[in-house]
C-alpha cells in the first residue's frame, strides 16, 4: 500500500525535508553539548573525566552504528530505517533531558548516538537516489544547509539555552524538529530495498564497528589523557589493527557490510580523500577558533559564537554561485581553489591577537565558509556520480566513515599540539598567562591540511563526473536499468 496522499508532494521535496531536518538536529547536537558541559557537571557533580565520556560515548556509538546503516537500509528498507533511527535519536534526547545523573547521561547518550550514526548515511543514499547525476548539484545546495548552519549555531544556541533556561534545553530542543520530520517522513516517504542486499556480515560489522569505535575513543581523547597513556596507545593500536582485519576479511567477503570494492572507482576514491583531509582542515579551524576566543581572550560562549556564526552565511551565500560555476568549471578546479581558501583564511587566523578588530574575525570566518561551500557542493555532487543506484547506501556508509575518521583526526591532530606546546605559559613564577603561540601554530597546521587537500583534489578528473555536469532535459530518461534499480515497495 502506498504511502498516505504520497502522490501529492515530489519524493524530492520529501526526502529533502526529513533528511535536512534529521542531518540538521543531529549535527548540531554535537556542538551543541560542548558549551552545556560546565552546567552539567555543576548539576550532576560529575568529574571532568565523566563529563568527557558525554561527548565520546556520543561519537564512539556512532562509529560502531555508521557502517551497518547502508545494509540495514538495503535489507529492510530506507524509509523504515531512517524512520527508526529518528526515533531513536529523539526519544533519546528527551531521555538526556530527563537524565538526574551522569551514569544514566552517557548511555542515553550512547543511544543518541545509535541512532545519529544510521540516520546521515540511510539519508544521503536516500537523497542520491531521487535526484539523478545531472541533478546532484542541486542534492548538495540541500545538503550544505545542515551542513553549514548546525556547527555555527550550535555554540549560539547552546550559551542562549544554558543562560536563560537550563542546560537540559540543549537536548529538548531536538523534539520538535524530530517528531515533525518523524510524522512527515511516516506520511509521504516511499519505501525502498535493494533485493541484492545479501546477508548480514556479522564479522564485518563487529570488525568495523569495533575497530572505528576504538580508533576514535582514542583520536577523542588522546590530548585530554596523554598520547602515551597505556589506554590511549592500546585502544589506537587495536582499533588499527581490526581495522586492518576488516579491510582482509570485507575483500573477501562476497556481501560485505563495508563495500570497499567500490574504493576501486577512481573518481570516488579521490573525492573520499579529499573529503577526509577537508573534513580534518575545517572542522580542526572551528574546534581551535572557540578555544582562542574563549581561553586567550577571554570571550562568553555567546560572544563566540556569534564570531563563528559568519561562516555559516559564507557557505550559504556561496553556494548560489558555486552551484552555477560547477557544470562550467567542473569540480576539481573548485574543490582545489575552495581548500587553498580554508588554507589562506586557517593561516591569516595565525595572525589574529587580543588587538585585532571584531569586523576582520568575521571577515575571516566568512571568506572560510565561502571557501568550504567551494569544497562542499563539488564534492557531494561528484562523489557518487559513477556509482550504480543499488550501491549508493553502501556507498554512502563509506562516505560517511572517512568524513568522521577525518573530522576525529583533524580535531585530536590540533587538540594535540594545543596540549603539547602549552595555552598557558607562566613569566618568572607569576601567574600564567595565555599563549596564542599555540593557537596559531595550530592554524597554520590546519592550513597545510587544507593545502595537502588540494592537492589531492588536482588528482581529480572533471571528465570523470560528467553525468553531473550535465543540464536535465526531458527528452532523457532517468531510470535505473533493472539490473541495478533498488526495488521499490
Amino acid at each position: 500500500m502506498p504511502p498516505i496522499s504520497a502522490s501529492r508532494l515530489s519524493q524530492k521535496v520529501v526526502v529533502g525535508a526529513v533528511f535536512v531536518a534529521a542531518m540538521f538536529v543531529n549535527i548540531l547536537d554535537v556542538t551543541i553539548i560542548n558549551v552545556a558541559l560546565p552546567a552539567i557537571g555543576k548539576d550532576l557533580g560529575a568529574s571532568q573525566a565523566s563529563l568527557a565520556t558525554v561527548a565520546v560515548g556520543y561519537l564512539v556509538s556512532l562509529a560502531v552504528f555508521i557502517p551497518a546503516s547502508g545494509w540495514l537500509g538495503d535489507r529492510f528498507g530506507t524509509k523504515r530505517v531512517f524512520l527508526i533511527a529518528l526515533a531513536l535519536f529523539t526519544g533519546a534526547s528527551a531521555l538526556c533531558g530527563l537524565a538526574q545523573s551522569i551514569d544514566q547521561l552517557v548511555l542515553f547518550r550512547i543511544l543518541q548516538g545509535a541512532g545519529g550514526g544510521m540516520l546521515t548515511p540511510v539519508g544521503m543514499a536516500m537523497m542520491f537516489r531521487v535526484f539523478p547525476p545531472e541533478e546532484r548539484v542541486r542534492a548538495s545546495r540541500i545538503l550544505m544547509v545542515p551542513t553549514a548552519l548546525a556547527p555555527a549555531l550550535g555554540p549560539v544556541l547552546g550559551g542562549l539555552l544554558v543562560d536563560k533556561a537550563s542546560w537540559h534545553w540543549v537536548f529538548y530542543i531536538n523534539l520538535p524538529v524530530g517528531v515533525a520530520a518523524f510524522v512527515f517522513g511516516l506520511m509521504f516517504l516511499e519505501e525502498y530495498r535493494n533485493p541484492k542486499a545479501g546477508r548480514f556480515d556479522l564479522p564485518g560489522f563487529v570488525l568495523s564497528g569495533a575497530g572505528f569505535a576504538l580508533l576514535m575513543y582514542a583520536l577523542s581523547e588522546g590530548a585530554t589523557k596523554g598520547w602515551g597513556s597505556p589506554i590511549i596507545l592500546s585502544t589506537g593500536i587495536a582499533g588499527l589493527l581490526l581495522c586492518v582485519a576488516m579491510v582482509f576479511v570485507e575483500l573477501r567477503v562476497k556481501e560485505p557490510m563495508l563495500h570497499l570494492r567500490l574504493l576501486r572507482d577512481r573518481l570516488f576514491v579521490s573525492t573520499n580523500v579529499v573529503s577526509m583531509v577537508n573534513s580534518a582542515a575545517f572542522l580542526g579551524v572551528l574546534y581551535v577558533f572557540p578555544l582562542m576566543q574563549q581561553q586567550a581572550f577571554g570571550k562568553s560562549a555567546l560572544e563566540t559564537g556569534l564570531l563563528t556564526f559568519p561562516e555559516a552565511f559564507g557557505v550559504v551565500i556561496a553556494t548560489q554561485w558555486v552551484s552555477r560555476l560547477y557544470p562550467v568549471v567542473g569540480p576539481r578546479r573548485l574543490m582545489a581553489g575552495g581548500l587553498l581558501g580554508i588554507g589562506a583564511c586557517a593561516s591569516l587566523l595565525a595572525l589574529v591577537d587580543g588587538d585585532t578588530a571584531a569586523v576582520l574575525i568575521v571577515v575571516l570566518m566568512f571568506c572560510t565558509g565561502a571557501s568550504m561551500a567551494h569544497v562542499m557542493i563539488p564534492m557531494q555532487a561528484a562523489a557518487f556520480a559513477r556509482t550504480a543506484p543499488a550501491d549508493n547506501g553502501r556507498a554512502s556508509t563509506i562516505f560517511n566513515v572517512q568524513r568522521q575518521l577525518g573530522s576525529a583526526l583533524g580535531v585530536a591532530l590540533l587538540a594535540g599540539i594545543l596540549a603539547g606546546i602549552g595555552t598557558m605559559t607562566g613569566h618568572g613564577g607569576g601567574a600564567p598567562t595565555p599563549n596564542l603561540h599555540a593557537y596559531h601554530v595550530a592554524f597554520l597546521v590546519a592550513a597545510a591540511l587544507a593545502v595537502l587537500g588540494a592537492i589531492a583534489a588536482l588528482t581529480i578528473r572533471d571528465n570523470d563526473a560528467a553525468s553531473t555536469l550535465r543540464k536535465k532535459t526531458e527528452t532523457t530518461p532517468t531510470a535505473p536499468t533493472p539490473s541495478t534499480a533498488p526495488a521499490k515497495v
